[in-house]
């Protein structure tokens, strides 16, 4: 360590990129970088093993390229014994034993830490300077001044401006292909045949293994399975994933990736939300990758424009919203949903294959598609009316990828429509169609997806229809809904009633109390 530090500057665990603006100017002989691993981060809410060990190692990894590269790294590991287990004491013991003149950081992405660190420079003694985190497209600035020019905004419009301000899939001042959005070319079922190439995994090395072990250890009572463990942990793997993608499921993922196939959790989906969210994958490179496989004729413009559509579109306008509604966005609940959660998605114990299924591959990979977590699982806790807390724990726990800032917005408004319609139009809700569509899960359910009410029919359909019923004065306006409602209407007594006793008999079975 230098003997006299010019600045500490703190990587956070989501941070693992030499892109990082707190390492702009960094000089290597002279400030120290300073890594921590703390039980506060890691059980703040208790986190899926395998997300645990997941950025562990990642950040150990990224800590010895730093270091081959010449700088100087302090790094408090979760087991050394002087840890003080919270970002503030870790950072206090290092500012007074190196005396640094000043910390620099970038911004976190989660409101919780920002606030941490709004009090670092009065606990520390020292200045601190948060940086913008430069990863992204949007600067929040932009966003807040882009956001108050509409009465409603939608990400469509933020995507359109993106791609404009960006020259992305651009010919000209027009779109590539005529048109800016393919969504209706990505929503085909599954059919028979299709051949699924494996995801990209990797062997554990030492020290990942060592992390393993270190989480069997420390967090044995968290959700989840911690083996077997392939993610990937280094730039250089996380690089082969994308490019693995490219070369292997980009052609097939535009048209597949709203399809479900029971033993197939990965599909023809990238696997890359774990690494651009902790810094390994940048977006800019992830789409540049995408759009050079367009232009050479690899791979398709429905495929191609949903994926980046994903990240320059839904990822950076959520990113937008949380920064921009927080505080108050924790809070919303516009549909007053009140349930407690279900104590089956811990375990994936249920009769209802569709949701056993999701929560199997939830517990056993950390992870679960875009339409696996939107219209199977938090269409069924939407319809059963549990509560936003609930819900955005559940999603924070469980999945390897899940970061306030990008799993709340999706949650809070896009899964549970609990923010009154800011971020989705109208709600996600779906029955049991839906699922029958773009899914071989009902095939072997106990459930009959064309029963409507009663014993034995798909608890879907009429908890469907009875979420209709109960969220109709807060909804009935809704001008995507109409059809609905009307429909709904026209249903005589008799059969509403069915609809009542069927929802209200299945929602009071379900275990709520552990």
């Amino acid at each position: 360590m230098p003997s006299n530090c010019e600045t500490l500057r703190l990587i956070l665990g989501d941070q693992l990129s030499l892109q990082m603006s707190s390492l702009e100017g960094c000089l290597k002989t002279k400030d120290v970088i300073f890594m921590c691993e703390v039980g506060e981060e890691a059980t703040y809410v208790k986190h899926h093993k395998k997300k645990i060990a997941f950025l562990f190692s990642a950040m150990r990894h990224f800590a010895e390229e730093l270091k081959a590269d010449n700088y100087t790294v302090r790094y408090t590991h979760f087991n050394d014994p002087d840890n003080a287990g919270t970002f503030t004491k870790e950072l206090k013991r290092a500012v007074d034993e190196l005396k640094p003149q000043k910390l620099v950081v970038t911004a976190p992405g989660e409101y919780r830490v920002q606030k941490m660190m709004e009090q670092w420079e009065h606990q520390l003694g020292i200045p601190v300077e948060i940086f913008e985190d430069t990863r992204f497209y949007t600067e929040l600035d932009w966003f807040d001044d882009w956001i108050a020019g509409y009465k409603a905004p939608r990400m469509e419009n933020f995507y359109q401006a993106m791609r404009k301000e960006h020259n992305i899939l651009m010919d000209g001042g027009k779109p590539v292909g005529g048109q800016w959005n393919y969504d209706q070319e990505n929503r085909k079922p599954p059919k028979d045949g299709l051949k699924i190439p494996s995801p990209t995994t990797f062997k554990p090395d030492e020290i990942t293994q060592v992390v393993i072990d270190l989480v069997a250890d420390n967090f044995a009572d968290h959700f989840g399975d911690l083996e077997p463990f392939g993610f990937a942990v280094t730039r250089a793997q996380a690089l082969e994933v994308l490019e693995v993608f490219i070369e292997e499921r980009l052609k097939n993922f535009g048209t597949y990736q709203d399809a479900m196939i029971q033993g197939e959790p990965w599909m023809y989906h990238s696997h890359i939300s774990f690494y651009l969210n902790c810094g390994l994958l940048l977006p800019k490179e992830c789409i540049q990758a995408a759009e050079k496989a367009y232009y050479d004729g690899e791979a398709p413009l429905n495929a191609v424009e949903g994926f980046i559509r994903q990240i320059l579109g839904w990822r950076e306008y959520v990113r937008g919203i949380y920064w921009h509604k927080m505080p108050e966005y924790a809070h919303e609940n516009y549909l007053d949903a009140q349930n407690k959660l279900p104590w089956f998605f811990w375990t994936g114990e249920t009769d209802l294959n569709c949701l056993k299924q999701c929560i199997t591959e939830t517990k056993q990979h950390a992870y679960a598609h875009h339409i696996q977590r939107l219209m199977v699982l938090g269409n069924f806790l939407l319809l059963i009316g549990v509560h936003p807390d609930d819900v955005n724990e559940w999603y924070l726990i469980v999945y390897a990828d899940a970061y306030e800032w990008v799993e709340m917005p999706n949650v809070t408004g896009m899964i549970l429509h609990a923010d009154g319609g800011l971020l989705g139009s109208k709600p996600y809700a779906a029955g049991g169609n839906y699922i029958h569509k773009m899914s071989d899960y009902c095939a072997d359910c106990k459930y009959s997806v064309t029963q409507k009410t009663g014993e034995g029919a798909c608890p879907f359909n009429y908890l469907y229809w009875d979420f209709i019923a109960r969220n109709e004065p807060k909804l009935k306006n809704n001008h995507r809904m109409g059809m609905m409602f009307r429909t709904y209407g026209k249903m005589d007594d008799e059969k509403k009633q069915a609809i009542r006793q069927s929802a209200k008999v299945f929602i009071e079975s379900l275990d709520i109390e552990k």
